[in-house]
């Protein structure tokens, strides 16, 4: 048993990380099933959005380190690092919008699924640590994604200290986008994937690939990359839907009817 979830309904695939009794810690056998459980999302037209989740009071305490400390050569003293990276690579290439439900503590490499998602929405509750640096580690792999969404300053302090925050905190650093009430945050993560359900599937792919680009380009390469994206979406059937929709004042065929 790896202690990852998958379902779907409403068009929503929920991927959640049910190992509370670990405190939802990644090993080599939850990272494969992460990777797997977005590949099928990836592949499956009937899901629009992915929400990540966990059990417990936990939402990911990050590494195993029982495995490491063995030197279990599948746990992240051996090919762990790496197990680490293809999870996050899929989550930020996914072509699918990814709402994260932060549920509990954050620790170490749950931060990077944080970070990874396109929206995080934390409980108020939730605490958030960088904790590798206590224990004698860097949040070498994570830092990427972090780095990509933290405020400078907020994440020299937060990554060089350790420190336990709460998700005010967070929010203020770029780690997370909102925060809610605890018995809010249901409510609060099914209106993020219900403004998904209303955007063309083809179109937020495209959007996440600009995202994920755009910023790596000089501003040459950029627009060159941009108006080639934008000819081919203006010729597309979905395009073609959305903005025959809009001007006969009608909803597309791809979002939820009542």
């Amino acid at each position: 048993m790896t202690g990852v979830r998958y379902d779907v309904a409403d068009s929503v695939a929920t991927i959640t990380l049910d190992r509370p009794e670990s405190r939802n810690r990644l090993d080599a056998a939850a990272m494969s099933e992460l990777v797997r459980h977005l590949g099928q999302a990836a592949g499956d037209p009937g899901v629009r959005a992915i929400v990540l989740t966990g059990t417990g009071s936990t939402f990911c305490a990050g590494a195993d380190l029982s495995a490491a400390v063995g030197g279990d050569e599948a746990g992240f003293a051996g090919s762990g690092p790496q197990a680490l990276v293809g999870v996050l690579s899929a989550m930020l290439a996914h072509p699918k919008p990814i709402v994260g439900r932060i549920q509990g503590h954050v620790a170490g490499g749950g931060n990077g699924l944080v970070a990874a998602c396109d929206v995080a929405i934390a409980s108020a509750d939730a605490r958030f640590a960088f904790s590798e640096v206590r224990i004698g580690l860097a949040p070498a792999v994570i830092s990427v994604v972090c780095l990509q969404v933290m405020h400078r300053r907020e994440a020299q302090e937060l990554l060089l200290t350790g420190e336990r925050v709460d998700a005010e905190r967070a929010l203020r650093s770029g780690l997370v986008t909102r925060v809610v009430p605890a018995d809010e945050l249901d409510t609060a993560v099914d209106a993020s994937v219900t403004t998904f359900l209303e955007c063309g599937p083809q179109a937020l792919a495209r959007t996440k690939e600009l995202l994920r680009r755009v910023p790596a380009l000089d501003a040459h390469a950029g627009f060159d990359m941009a108006a080639t994206m934008s000819a081919e979406l203006f010729a597309s059937d979905e395009a073609r839907e959305g903005m025959t929709a809009y001007l006969e004042k009608r909803r597309p065929n791809w979002a939820p009817h009542d």
